[in-house]
């Protein structure tokens, strides 16, 4: 993992936890922009979106989700979110794989509950183990 793909990895991360500070309902967020253009951009060797921050991007996810993310939902602790942000992030990295496809993977309730035993964990490890779940689901 280089030093860019880590700054990307923080930069989703303080976008899933500015997410919560905005107020908007987490899991409905998470799984609006594990699926929007703005993820697939992420997820290109090089984009434009790769030098914005996160308020351009959660503006960039809101405009594309319309009323998505204007219901009420729960919102979870900074930290959660941005833990789920900053895995998300490097699991592509690691594996190369969408993030629409690591979403399926493990969805945003899972993440959550899994929150308190893997956040500690090496983030390549969580990953591992995350797949393992994902196998017996």
């Amino acid at each position: 993992m280089d030093a860019l793909q880590l700054k990307l990895c923080d930069i989703q991360g303080r976008l899933f936890e500015l997410s919560g500070a905005k107020q908007l309902p987490s899991a409905a967020f998470i799984r609006a922009f594990m699926t929007s253009d703005v993820a697939k951009a992420l997820d290109s060797r090089y984009n434009r979106m790769q030098w914005m921050g996160e308020e351009y991007l959660l503006e960039e996810v809101k405009d594309a989700s319309g009323d998505a993310l204007s219901r009420a939902g729960e919102i979870f602790a900074a930290d959660v979110l941005y833990w789920i942000g900053y895995v998300y992030r490097y699991w592509h990295y690691y594996s190369g794989e969408a993030s629409a496809k690591i979403l399926r993977q493990a969805p945003v309730n899972r993440m959550k509950r899994n929150y308190m035993m893997f956040h500690t964990m090496d983030p390549a490890l969580a990953i591992e183990k995350l797949k393992e779940i994902d196998g017996q689901a």
